[in-house]
């Protein structure tokens, strides 16, 4: 990053009490902004647009809450995704481009529209209480940190805070993202294959996945309880579900024409 801005967070806001909805939009919506200061975000009219529809589609069949939800991409080449209070989710190029069908990726925006949902991203803010939450999302999203005073300011913002979900919130959340991508009429064994794809390429190339397996530790257990899971719900209900649509394959070859923006 060409600047690392030390940011306050909010954690006035959340430290010793119950957060409410109110809050957790706002305190969203501020640690939103920083995070899009820090972060290469893809601006092409027409990929944002096919996201924001997916994602709209999923969370509007599982959230209770009626939030403004809100969808972006991360252009950079790391594999990874992330969700923060009140309904922002932001999914890296690198992630996209691994997905070879529409279900892969509403696997993956179910599950962190399931982290929010679940609240577990706003009792991540919560530990916080203060941490410079823009600047230590950016370097855990893509690894721009690569220097000496990056890393200081990160170990002081708290990258324990941030660095994974606990396993039960990953468990939680795969699950609400089986119940998710089913509701809106999406085949959920696009999330068991994605996991496959992405142990597949850490075989192959151990180190080129750490962003992601710091943020969401992946076994292959997580695997082993989502197809349980969508075995349970039985072959008729699987049958019909959307696999793939050309609106899908069309986004995927328009986001590969657009040219990568340079981490600030």
């Amino acid at each position: 990053m060409k600047r690392l801005i030390l940011i306050v967070g909010l954690g006035g806001l959340t430290a010793g009490c119950a957060v409410s909805t109110q809050q957790e939009v706002e305190l969203g919506a501020n640690y939103s902004q920083q995070i899009n200061n820090q972060l290469p975000i893809v601006r092409d009219a027409a990929v944002n647009r096919y996201l924001t529809v997916l994602g709209d589609s999923l969370a509007r069949v599982t959230d209770t809450r009626n939030l403004d939800w809100h969808f972006f991409i991360v252009d950079s080449k790391e594999v990874n995704a992330f969700a923060v209070p009140g309904g922002y989710v932001y999914v890296n190029r690198g992630l996209i481009e691994r997905t070879t069908q529409m279900d892969q990726l509403a696997g993956v925006l179910g599950h962190e529209i399931g982290h929010v949902t679940r609240r577990h991203s706003v009792q991540q803010m919560q530990k916080a209480q203060g941490a410079n939450v823009g600047l230590t999302l950016a370097c855990i999203l893509t690894r721009v940190c690569n220097n000496e005073v990056a890393n200081a300011a990160i170990q002081v913002g708290g990258t324990a805070v941030f660095a994974r979900f606990s396993r039960q919130d990953e468990a939680e959340a795969d699950q609400e993202g089986v119940r998710t991508v089913v509701k809106a009429g999406i085949d959920p064994r696009g999330i068991p294959e994605m996991f496959r794809i992405l142990l597949n390429e850490r075989k192959s190339n151990p180190s080129g996945l750490d962003a992601m397996f710091a943020t969401h530790p992946l076994e292959e257990d997580r695997i082993q309880a989502t197809e349980a899971a969508i075995a349970s719900l039985g072959a008729a209900t699987l049958r019909g579900l959307r696999q793939d649509s050309p609106a899908f394959q069309d986004f995927k070859r328009r986001l590969a024409s657009v040219p990568v923006r340079a981490s600030r």
